[in-house]
C-alpha cells in the first residue's frame, strides 16, 4: 500500500473509532481515550511510521513494563521524565503566591524515620562536609506553626539515599523528624548532600539519552511539613551552586527552592522559611 493509501486507510480507522467511542458512557476516561487516539492518529499521518517502528514503540512500553517491579519503578520514572508528574501536580495544586512551592516527594521517603530532638545530627556515619541546617515554619499570614512536624531526607555526598543503598549506609541516614518549637523554628546537623543522575539503565533512561534530555538532578534536601489547619507541604532545597541547577531532569527546581548553603567556619549552613496554605473547607451545601 502506498503513503496515499495508507493515510486514506488510517483516516478510515480514526473516523471509525471516534464514532464507536462518541457511542461509549460519557465521563473522564472516554474524554481522555478519545483525546490520546486523537492525537495519536496525527502522529501516524504526520510521520507514517513503518512497521518496524510501531513494533519498536511496543517493544519500549513492553520493556518499560518488565523493568518496574517492588523496588523500581520504571513507569513512575517515564512520568516524571517527561514532565507529566510534575504537570499533575502542579495543575491540581498550583502554589499561590507568597507560600513554598511544592515539589514531588520522590521514590526514596521513607515514613519511619525516626523522631529526633532539634538539634540532633542525621548523619550516621560521618562521611561529608558538615552542614548546619535553620528553618522555620508559618502560615500564609506569618504566624508560626509551633509543633509542626518536620520530615527531611536527602541523599549523601556521592548522591546515594540510605535505602538504595543499605550494604554502605547505615539504617535512616541523613534522615529525621523534628517538632518544631514555640517559635516554630527547627534546626539539625547533617552533611551536604551530592547530586546525582537518575538511572540509565532501563529504557527509559536510554531514550533519555537519545534524546539528549538531562537524567542530572542538583544536589538538594527534601522537607515534608504537617501542621494543624495547613496543607501539607512537600518540597526540597536545592543547592544553588550545583552545576545541573538549571537543567534538573525533573523539573522541580523554581525560584523559590533554590538555597544559599553558606561557609561557615569548617562547616556550611543553610537557613530556610517555609510557609504553608491554610487548608481549603468544603462549604456545606445551603437549602
Amino acid at each position: 500500500m502506498d503513503g496515499q493509501g495508507a493515510n486514506a486507510e488510517g483516516s478510515r480507522v480514526a473516523a471509525e473509532l471516534r464514532r464507536r467511542l462518541a457511542l461509549a458512557a460519557p465521563g473522564r476516561l472516554g474524554e481522555a481515550v478519545r483525546l490520546i487516539t486523537e492525537h495519536a492518529f496525527d502522529v501516524l499521518a504526520t510521520l507514517q511510521p513503518t512497521p518496524a517502528e510501531l513494533e519498536a514503540t511496543l517493544q519500549f512500553l513492553t520493556d518499560v513494563g518488565y523493568a518496574t517491579d517492588t523496588r523500581r519503578q520504571e513507569w513512575v520514572l517515564l512520568a516524571d521524565v517527561f514532565g507529566l508528574s510534575d504537570g499533575v501536580m502542579n495543575d491540581e495544586a498550583p502554589d499561590p503566591p507568597g507560600i513554598t512551592p511544592s515539589t514531588l516527594p520522590g521514590p526514596f521517603y521513607r515514613a519511619d524515620a525516626p523522631m529526633l530532638t532539634l538539634g540532633a545530627d542525621l548523619c550516621r556515619d560521618g562521611k561529608g562536609v558538615p552542614l548546619r541546617v535553620r528553618g522555620q515554619v508559618s502560615g500564609p499570614d506569618g504566624t508560626a506553626l509551633a509543633g509542626a512536624l518536620v520530615e527531611v531526607w536527602h541523599a549523601n555526598p556521592v548522591g546515594r539515599y540510605e535505602n538504595q543503598d543499605p550494604d554502605n549506609q547505615p539504617e535512616h541516614n541523613l534522615r529525621g523528624r523534628f517538632i518544631t518549637d514555640s517559635d516554630g523554628r527547627f534546626h539539625f546537623q547533617t552533611v551536604r548532600p551530592g547530586g546525582y543522575a537518575l538511572p540509565d539503565d532501563g529504557p527509559v533512561g536510554q531514550l533519555a539519552r537519545r534524546l539528549g534530555l538531562s537524567l542530572d538532578r542538583p544536589a538538594h534536601i527534601h522537607f515534608c511539613v504537617t501542621a494543624p489547619g495547613h496543607r501539607r507541604l512537600v518540597t526540597a532545597i536545592f543547592d544553588g551552586t550545583d552545576p545541573a541547577i538549571d537543567r534538573d531532569a525533573l523539573f522541580a527546581v523554581k525560584p523559590g527552592l533554590i538555597g544559599d548553603f553558606r561557609e561557615d567556619g569548617p562547616a556550611l549552613t543553610l537557613t530556610i522559611a517555609l510557609v504553608l496554605d491554610r487548608e481549603k473547607r468544603v462549604q456545606p451545601l445551603e437549602g
